[in-house]
Protein backbone atom coordinates (compact mmCIF):
# COMPACT_ATOMS: atom_id res chain seq x y z
CA UNK A 1 0.00 0.00 0.00
CA UNK A 2 1.12 3.62 -0.90
CA UNK A 3 1.45 6.46 1.17
CA UNK A 4 0.12 8.09 -1.40
CA UNK A 5 -3.61 5.53 -1.62
CA UNK A 6 -6.26 7.48 -0.15
CA UNK A 7 -7.98 3.46 -0.14
CA UNK A 8 -6.74 0.15 -0.48
CA UNK A 9 -8.90 -2.54 -1.03
CA UNK A 10 -6.90 -5.92 -1.08
CA UNK A 11 -8.74 -9.91 -1.88
CA UNK A 12 -12.29 -8.81 -1.52
CA UNK A 13 -14.72 -11.38 -1.67
CA UNK A 14 -18.69 -11.07 -1.25
CA UNK A 15 -20.80 -14.11 -1.38
CA UNK A 16 -24.36 -14.09 -0.91
CA UNK A 17 -25.77 -17.54 0.59
CA UNK A 18 -29.76 -18.75 0.43
CA UNK A 19 -30.43 -21.97 1.69
CA UNK A 20 -27.99 -24.15 0.07
CA UNK A 21 -26.76 -22.06 -2.69
CA UNK A 22 -24.07 -19.34 -3.36
CA UNK A 23 -24.11 -16.10 -5.26
CA UNK A 24 -20.26 -14.81 -5.74
CA UNK A 25 -20.48 -11.17 -6.66
CA UNK A 26 -16.89 -10.92 -6.74
CA UNK A 27 -13.45 -12.65 -5.53
CA UNK A 28 -10.31 -11.49 -4.52
CA UNK A 29 -10.80 -8.41 -6.21
CA UNK A 30 -8.28 -5.29 -5.29
CA UNK A 31 -8.37 -1.62 -5.79
CA UNK A 32 -5.86 1.12 -4.99
CA UNK A 33 -7.18 5.20 -5.27
CA UNK A 34 -5.26 7.88 -4.99
CA UNK A 35 -5.24 10.45 -3.02
CA UNK A 36 -7.33 13.24 -5.09
CA UNK A 37 -8.10 10.91 -7.47
CA UNK A 38 -11.41 11.15 -9.42
CA UNK A 39 -12.16 7.65 -10.34
CA UNK A 40 -15.39 6.05 -12.57
CA UNK A 41 -15.93 2.88 -12.42
CA UNK A 42 -18.42 1.71 -14.86
CA UNK A 43 -19.85 -1.64 -16.27
CA UNK A 44 -23.26 -3.64 -16.72
CA UNK A 45 -25.96 -3.66 -14.30
CA UNK A 46 -25.84 -6.33 -11.96
CA UNK A 47 -21.96 -6.63 -12.21
CA UNK A 48 -21.37 -5.68 -8.16
CA UNK A 49 -20.73 -1.59 -8.83
CA UNK A 50 -23.10 -0.84 -5.92
CA UNK A 51 -22.04 -3.99 -3.73
CA UNK A 52 -18.48 -2.85 -4.30
CA UNK A 53 -19.35 1.03 -3.12
CA UNK A 54 -21.27 -0.31 0.02
CA UNK A 55 -18.10 -2.56 1.33
CA UNK A 56 -15.71 0.76 0.93
CA UNK A 57 -18.14 2.94 2.53
CA UNK A 58 -18.48 0.61 5.32
CA UNK A 59 -22.45 0.29 4.65
CA UNK A 60 -21.65 -3.83 4.68
CA UNK A 61 -19.32 -6.13 5.41
CA UNK A 62 -17.34 -8.14 2.80
CA UNK A 63 -17.09 -12.37 2.71
CA UNK A 64 -13.28 -11.73 3.35
CA UNK A 65 -10.80 -9.05 2.49
CA UNK A 66 -9.79 -5.78 3.81
CA UNK A 67 -9.96 -2.11 3.31
CA UNK A 68 -7.50 0.50 4.67
CA UNK A 69 -8.50 4.44 4.39
CA UNK A 70 -5.02 5.91 4.51
CA UNK A 71 -3.51 3.48 7.37
CA UNK A 72 -6.71 3.04 8.91
CA UNK A 73 -7.98 -0.58 8.22
CA UNK A 74 -12.03 -0.14 8.47
CA UNK A 75 -12.73 -3.99 7.91
CA UNK A 76 -12.40 -5.04 11.35
CA UNK A 77 -14.32 -1.88 13.22
CA UNK A 78 -17.03 -2.64 14.90
CA UNK A 79 -20.48 -0.64 14.38
CA UNK A 80 -20.05 2.59 16.48
CA UNK A 81 -16.42 2.76 15.28
CA UNK A 82 -17.76 2.22 11.61
CA UNK A 83 -20.52 4.57 12.11
CA UNK A 84 -18.66 7.04 13.38
CA UNK A 85 -15.78 6.80 10.57
CA UNK A 86 -18.36 7.01 7.85
CA UNK A 87 -20.03 10.30 9.44
CA UNK A 88 -16.52 11.84 9.56
CA UNK A 89 -14.54 10.22 6.40
CA UNK A 90 -17.15 9.46 3.57
CA UNK A 91 -19.73 11.64 2.05
CA UNK A 92 -22.22 9.62 0.24
CA UNK A 93 -24.24 10.40 -2.88
CA UNK A 94 -26.80 8.63 -4.35
CA UNK A 95 -29.24 8.23 -7.73
CA UNK A 96 -31.81 9.02 -5.79
CA UNK A 97 -30.91 11.45 -2.82
CA UNK A 98 -33.58 10.38 -0.32
CA UNK A 99 -34.12 13.86 1.19
CA UNK A 100 -36.88 13.59 4.35
CA UNK A 101 -39.54 15.24 2.87
CA UNK A 102 -40.70 16.73 6.64
CA UNK A 103 -37.74 18.65 6.56
CA UNK A 104 -36.41 21.52 4.92
CA UNK A 105 -33.20 21.46 2.82
CA UNK A 106 -31.46 23.20 4.94
CA UNK A 107 -32.43 20.40 8.11
CA UNK A 108 -31.57 17.63 5.77
CA UNK A 109 -28.08 19.27 5.06
CA UNK A 110 -27.55 19.59 8.71
CA UNK A 111 -28.46 16.00 9.97
CA UNK A 112 -25.13 14.17 9.56
CA UNK A 113 -23.75 17.12 12.04
CA UNK A 114 -26.44 16.66 14.45
CA UNK A 115 -25.89 12.92 14.29
CA UNK A 116 -22.02 13.79 15.05
CA UNK A 117 -23.20 16.15 17.92
CA UNK A 118 -22.41 19.35 16.52
CA UNK A 119 -24.62 22.17 17.92
CA UNK A 120 -27.55 23.09 16.14
CA UNK A 121 -26.13 27.06 15.76
CA UNK A 122 -22.89 25.76 14.41
CA UNK A 123 -24.91 22.91 11.94
CA UNK A 124 -27.12 25.18 10.89
CA UNK A 125 -24.23 27.91 9.39
CA UNK A 126 -22.30 24.86 8.20
CA UNK A 127 -25.02 23.99 6.33
CA UNK A 128 -26.49 27.11 4.91
CA UNK A 129 -22.50 27.48 3.69
CA UNK A 130 -22.72 24.66 1.91
CA UNK A 131 -26.20 25.63 0.02
CA UNK A 132 -24.35 28.67 -1.12
CA UNK A 133 -21.75 26.07 -2.57
CA UNK A 134 -24.18 24.51 -4.44
CA UNK A 135 -26.37 27.30 -5.32
CA UNK A 136 -29.25 26.52 -3.72
CA UNK A 137 -28.38 29.39 -0.65
CA UNK A 138 -31.99 30.83 -1.45
CA UNK A 139 -33.48 27.14 -1.06
CA UNK A 140 -32.75 26.65 2.51
CA UNK A 141 -36.36 26.89 4.00
CA UNK A 142 -38.15 24.69 1.05
CA UNK A 143 -39.16 21.67 1.58
CA UNK A 144 -38.18 18.82 -0.10
CA UNK A 145 -41.04 18.46 -2.42
CA UNK A 146 -40.90 21.84 -3.43
CA UNK A 147 -37.39 21.44 -4.92
CA UNK A 148 -36.71 20.14 -8.55
CA UNK A 149 -34.69 17.16 -9.07
CA UNK A 150 -31.77 18.57 -9.99
CA UNK A 151 -32.17 20.79 -7.19
CA UNK A 152 -32.60 17.46 -4.40
CA UNK A 153 -29.72 16.04 -5.94
CA UNK A 154 -27.64 19.36 -5.25
CA UNK A 155 -28.73 19.34 -1.50
CA UNK A 156 -27.77 16.01 -1.82
CA UNK A 157 -24.46 16.79 -2.67
CA UNK A 158 -24.40 19.90 0.24
CA UNK A 159 -25.16 16.82 2.71
CA UNK A 160 -22.24 14.29 1.67
CA UNK A 161 -20.26 17.44 1.97
CA UNK A 162 -21.41 19.29 5.36
CA UNK A 163 -19.22 16.91 7.31
CA UNK A 164 -16.02 17.36 5.97
CA UNK A 165 -15.54 14.15 4.80
CA UNK A 166 -11.72 13.16 2.69
CA UNK A 167 -13.80 10.70 0.16
CA UNK A 168 -16.65 11.18 -2.03
CA UNK A 169 -18.37 8.12 -2.76
CA UNK A 170 -21.31 8.80 -5.81
CA UNK A 171 -23.64 5.92 -6.47
CA UNK A 172 -25.26 7.07 -10.17
CA UNK A 173 -25.25 10.51 -9.24
CA UNK A 174 -27.02 11.80 -11.98
CA UNK A 175 -28.88 8.35 -13.08
CA UNK A 176 -32.24 10.16 -12.60
CA UNK A 177 -31.56 13.61 -14.19
CA UNK A 178 -32.11 14.76 -17.60
CA UNK A 179 -29.24 15.79 -20.13
CA UNK A 180 -28.61 19.16 -18.91
CA UNK A 181 -29.35 18.93 -15.63
CA UNK A 182 -26.66 16.42 -15.33
CA UNK A 183 -24.48 18.24 -16.60
CA UNK A 184 -24.65 21.15 -14.17
CA UNK A 185 -24.30 18.00 -11.47
CA UNK A 186 -21.13 17.00 -13.55
CA UNK A 187 -19.56 20.44 -13.28
CA UNK A 188 -20.44 20.77 -9.81
CA UNK A 189 -19.08 17.79 -9.11
CA UNK A 190 -15.56 18.72 -10.24
CA UNK A 191 -15.94 22.00 -8.73
CA UNK A 192 -16.63 20.70 -5.39
CA UNK A 193 -13.61 17.75 -5.87
CA UNK A 194 -11.29 20.43 -6.40
CA UNK A 195 -12.20 23.21 -3.77
CA UNK A 196 -12.55 20.10 -0.74
CA UNK A 197 -9.91 18.72 -1.52
CA UNK A 198 -12.01 15.51 -2.72
CA UNK A 199 -11.17 11.33 -3.49
CA UNK A 200 -13.90 10.53 -5.47
CA UNK A 201 -15.14 7.42 -6.75
CA UNK A 202 -18.11 7.52 -8.99
CA UNK A 203 -20.22 4.11 -9.88
CA UNK A 204 -22.07 6.16 -13.64
CA UNK A 205 -23.76 4.60 -16.56
CA UNK A 206 -23.47 8.57 -17.29
CA UNK A 207 -20.48 8.47 -20.31
CA UNK A 208 -19.75 12.50 -20.12
CA UNK A 209 -19.23 11.93 -16.26
CA UNK A 210 -17.14 9.01 -16.71
CA UNK A 211 -14.42 10.26 -19.72
CA UNK A 212 -13.95 13.44 -17.88
CA UNK A 213 -12.43 10.92 -14.95
CA UNK A 214 -8.72 10.50 -14.10
CA UNK A 215 -9.43 6.97 -14.62
CA UNK A 216 -12.30 4.65 -15.81
CA UNK A 217 -12.52 0.88 -14.35
CA UNK A 218 -14.80 -1.58 -15.29
CA UNK A 219 -16.27 -4.05 -13.20
CA UNK A 220 -17.21 -7.53 -14.92
CA UNK A 221 -17.41 -11.13 -14.23
CA UNK A 222 -16.30 -10.24 -10.68
CA UNK A 223 -13.09 -8.35 -11.42
CA UNK A 224 -11.98 -4.36 -11.92
CA UNK A 225 -9.36 -3.82 -14.44
CA UNK A 226 -8.40 -0.82 -17.14
CA UNK A 227 -10.56 -1.26 -20.16
CA UNK A 228 -8.85 -0.91 -23.21
CA UNK A 229 -9.87 1.54 -25.82
CA UNK A 230 -11.86 -1.06 -27.97
CA UNK A 231 -13.94 -2.16 -24.92
CA UNK A 232 -14.19 1.50 -24.47
CA UNK A 233 -15.43 2.35 -27.50
CA UNK A 234 -17.88 -0.54 -27.48
CA UNK A 235 -19.19 1.40 -24.09
CA UNK A 236 -19.59 4.34 -26.00
CA UNK A 237 -16.51 6.51 -24.07
CA UNK A 238 -14.55 6.72 -26.99
CA UNK A 239 -16.11 6.92 -30.47
CA UNK A 240 -12.40 7.16 -32.38
CA UNK A 241 -10.14 4.83 -31.15
CA UNK A 242 -7.68 5.42 -34.08
CA UNK A 243 -5.45 7.44 -31.54
CA UNK A 244 -3.94 6.08 -28.53
CA UNK A 245 -3.53 9.54 -27.20
CA UNK A 246 -6.79 10.51 -27.58
CA UNK A 247 -10.00 11.18 -29.85
CA UNK A 248 -13.27 11.90 -30.07
CA UNK A 249 -15.52 11.88 -26.50
CA UNK A 250 -18.74 11.87 -25.55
Amino acid sequence: MSTESAIWAESLSKVYRSGGSELVVFKDLSLEVRRGERLAIIGESGAGKSTLMHLLGGLDRSSRGTIFFGGRETTSLEEGALANFRNREIGFVWQNPSLLPEFTALENVMMPLLIRGVSREEAAARSAACLEEVRLGNRGPHRAGELSGGEQQRVGLARALVGRPNVLLADEPTGNLDFRTAEVIINLLWDLHRSHNLTSIFVTHNLALANRCDRVLQLKKGSLYEPSLMELQEAGLVQDATRLDGGTYV
